[in-house]
């Protein structure tokens, strides 16, 4: 197993220094791991004036998995755009061709409390978010800021999908469904935007060949407040670039955390990016504060689609779950009774579950 670790900036390099240890154990009960670092982001600018510089590009490429941490921070903010951290983050996903990114939303009892939605509202909740990751708004041109003939300037973007890109992000949407409750929301604006009438004509015809999967359409604004009234009414949902973006934070809240929400991002061979959910937060960088839950669980996540190996997922996350039940809790996700730990002790903590 070569994986390409790219720790970033911010807490990114305590996090993903734990989930490292967790490979690092697993290496130590057998399992053939190669790890290799690499700078991106933020990190990426400081080495080598790029934020994903090439020769980390060719590291990800030659390898059957990314484990990254998070990019930006403060002292970034006015690079030009193309220098900025997160410039690194989009060029990785279109340099990979990771189009798929899948983002459970799952909340374990011992966390039922944390949510900030009633316990009944969300105990026993799990969702798989399934975001298209590579066109929409994010990638589409043109794209920029102009002067108009009046004088006034303005900004603009465009949004658009080919058949092909909502295709294969459908059938992956779907073969997910048939591996959990046979159930597929697929969300847009297809009321107002035609990119999102489009999308919703190609789902309905893909739905076709899942004739067991109960599949159903929802906009997108109607979904978000679902979200929170209602959230286990969904099993997966399916949905755009940005419009995934945005629901996929919401729905980390009803977990407790955003630091309990790991990734996947992965490509037509399930080749995959993994990271946390959760962005750098330089705020809190260095204080060995941060939860590296999410990254460690982004480990399960990679043992189970890229390497195929179910039963090392399952053991970590075991493992966090062991470490939950002992009443362990880094801040984000603390309350009274419980035993406040930082980012390393945490990492210990799971290491020795495992």
């Amino acid at each position: 197993m070569k994986i390409a670790v790219l720790p970033g900036d911010g807490i990114g390099p305590e996090i993903v220094a734990q989930a490292v240890r967790v490979l690092e154990a697993l290496r130590s009960d057998g399992l053939k791991i190669e790890m290799e670092y690499a700078p991106i982001g933020g990190a990426g600018y400081d080495a080598a004036k790029d934020p994903l510089p090439e020769a980390t590009l060719d590291l990800a490429k030659a390898s059957d998995a990314v484990l990254l941490g998070a990019v930006g921070g403060y002292q970034y903010d006015n690079l030009p755009r193309p220098q900025r951290p997160e410039q690194g983050l989009l060029r990785i996903r279109k340099g990979l061709g990771l189009f798929a990114n899948l983002r459970p939303a799952m909340v374990y009892p011992e966390l039922v409390s944390a949510s900030t939605l009633r316990p009944d509202i969300v105990s026993g909740l799990d969702i798989m978010i399934l975001r298209e990751l590579t066109g929409d708004i994010y990638f589409g041109q043109p794209r920029g800021i102009r002067t108009l003939d009046n004088g006034e300037r303005q900004g603009f973007d465009t949004m658009l999908y080919s058949e092909s890109e909502i295709r294969r992000v459908a059938h992956v949407g779907f073969r997910i469904a048939m591996k959990r409750n046979k159930k597929l929301c697929s969300v847009d604006k297809a009321n107002v935007l035609d990119t999102s009438m489009f999308w919703r004509e190609i789902v309905t015809e893909v739905a076709k060949e899942y004739p067991q999967v109960a599949t159903s359409h929802m906009y997108v604004d109607n979904a978000a407040m679902q979200l929170v009234r209602a959230p286990k009414q969904f099993d997966v949902i399916l949905t755009g670039n940005i419009f995934g973006d945005i629901l996929s934070d919401e729905a980390s809240m009803l977990t407790g955390s955003i630091g309990m929400l790991p990734s996947a991002s992965l490509d037509s061979n399930n080749k995959g990016l993994y990271e946390p959910c959760h962005g750098s937060a330089p705020d809190i960088a260095g204080k060995d504060i941060a939860n590296p839950l999410a990254t460690i669980l982004s480990v399960a996540m990679m043992m189970q689609y890229t390497f195929a190996r179910a039963d090392v997922a399952q053991r970590i996350e075991a493992a966090v779950r062991k470490v939950l039940q002992q009443g362990l809790r880094t801040g984000d996700i603390y309350e009274e009774g419980m035993k406040k730990v930082g980012c390393k002790a945490m990492g210990d903590a799971v290491v020795a579950a495992l």
